[in-house]
């Protein structure tokens, strides 16, 4: 039994064109919700909400229903900040019947760095020390990491009437998984690639390389689902997901049935992935490619996925461009979207 009770709120968007953002709120969605979509109506559908969104005229009329106002406030701002990003340059106004309270935002946690270390060379776990961590311990497992200025006060983020985050300019903000979670201790960790590449700022990974102990930041979360309800699972991608990965294979119940290609600079960035359930890993090193190989990671990927069934769990994260070719190959194929899960994770710099 549960105490929460039904809640809705309802808003209206209005982009500079209601049919494209109705499409891209579709097409974005199908892989995080139930979508059905027909003559300018849509109802997305996931396990905590249901947005149902009707095209009026050069509006669009939305529906969020939770149960409970925390979840109603987390619904929130998570579609509002959606929709500015589908509507990208473009003029764009959202309003709702209750505008947000100027309040932090939800799932917002102060932390502080407890211990920093090495997982591998170019792989470095932060743990954060929470007050309450089980948030975390639910399903979901990837938080935005919070990192104020050194040495000065922090300044964190409230809400705007519509439902944005307010950010403020000088803090960092970046988006990881969390790798593990130490309930009794009430620890977080985050496994922070580092990639050092010359010309390119990477501000993330600074973070993780020059982290103190007793250095305060936040986090915000969690989000953005966690290990599939399958019996079969084919996992892909590259160092920069092998914290999901990781996480997911340790969480995985007996008798799910795992694989798994990763690709990572050399044989000293491979992990070891244990769980109740056993995985075969084909370990891809970028540091043995030569010259002819264009797209090693995405050919692997395409090549294996020629034996893998209907009914496996597709998993893919990694750099963005890989992730649309195979996002377009699963498409060509015909596989159910529903038991996929494709992101980006990075973007190379252009």
């Amino acid at each position: 039994m549960t105490d929460l009770q039904p809640t809705k709120l309802t808003g209206i968007a209005r982009p500079a064109d209601v049919g494209a953002m109705l499409a891209e709120i579709c097409e974005h969605f199908v892989e995080h919700s139930d979508v059905a979509h027909a003559d300018g109506v849509a109802t997305l559908k996931s396990e905590d909400w249901t947005i149902h969104i009707v095209t009026a005229e050069d509006v669009l009329q939305i529906e969020i229903s939770t149960l409970g106002e925390e979840a109603l406030a987390v619904t929130r701002t998570m579609f509002a900040e959606h929709l500015f990003y589908f509507a990208g340059d473009e003029p764009f106004s959202l309003e709702w019947s209750k505008p947000a309270a100027k309040v932090k935002p939800p799932g917002f946690h102060e932390a502080t760095v407890v211990g920093v270390e090495d997982v591998t060379p170019r792989m470095r776990r932060v743990t954060l020390s929470v007050a309450d961590v089980s948030p975390f311990l639910v399903r979901n497992m990837h938080v935005r990491l919070l990192v104020p200025p050194q040495g000065q006060t922090p300044v964190w983020p409230h809400l705007q009437e519509n439902g944005r985050i307010g950010w403020p300019d000088e803090l960092l903000v970046r988006i990881y998984t969390i790798r593990c979670v130490d309930a009794q201790a009430r620890h977080i960790a985050l496994d922070i690639l580092q990639h050092p590449a010359e010309g390119v700022a990477t501000p993330g990974a600074d973070f993780a390389r020059d982290a103190e102990i007793g250095q305060q930041v936040a986090i915000m979360g969690p989000g953005g689902g966690g290990l599939p309800d399958a019996q079969n699972i084919f996992f892909a991608g590259d160092e920069s997901a092998l914290p999901a990965i990781a996480r997911m294979v340790e969480e995985a119940r007996p008798g799910v049935a795992m694989r798994a290609i990763i690709e990572v600079e050399d044989a000293s960035e491979e992990q070891a992935l244990r769980g109740q359930a056993p995985i075969h890993v084909e370990w891809l090193h970028r540091s043995s490619y030569t010259g002819t190989d264009a797209h090693p990671l995405v050919d692997k990927v395409k090549a294996a996925l020629e034996d893998v069934n209907a009914e496996t769990f597709v998993w893919f994260a990694g750099e963005k461009a890989d992730v649309r070719t195979i996002k377009r190959h699963l498409a060509q194929k015909g596989r159910d979207r529903r038991k996929q899960y494709v992101a980006w994770y990075w973007e190379k710099e252009s």
